[in-house]
């Protein structure tokens, strides 16, 4: 087997540790668990360098992402649409970010901006 293949392993092995650590301790409701381990399993089948930078990254990432989305999706439960939209512009901040680091990524959160009027994509 290849040195490079030997660590490419290492690395994915590793990245899976940590990001299974992190989604253990910290505080997350099963539907963000869900969508952790998605977007997990899809950064295991890119080529990481740096797997413990991406892992922390995308958990302050997702958390504020998520916190938003559900904190907007309560206002509208108790009625109240422009707190909502409140929360749903700061979710959409979040998307674009990552959109812009990586525009062949989010292809779902891609979708979500361009339904609701948010982000003008290409």
């Amino acid at each position: 087997m290849s040195r490079s293949r030997i660590n490419g392993n290492f690395i994915d092995r590793t990245f899976s540790i940590v990001a299974n650590i992190l989604l253990g301790i910290i505080p997350t409701t099963s539907g963000e668990k869900k969508a952790f381990t998605y977007y997990r399993d899809e950064y295991k089948k890119e080529y990481i360098t740096e797997p413990y930078e991406i892992v922390i990254s995308q958990v302050r990432f997702f958390r504020k992402e998520f916190f938003y989305s559900d904190r907007g999706e309560q206002a509208i439960l108790e009625g109240d649409s422009e707190i909502a939209e409140d929360w749903f512009n700061k979710a959409a901040e979040y998307w674009k970010q990552a959109i812009a680091l990586t525009p062949d990524n989010y292809i779902e959160a891609r979708n979500w901006l361009k339904i609701t009027k948010r982000f003008k994509l290409e």
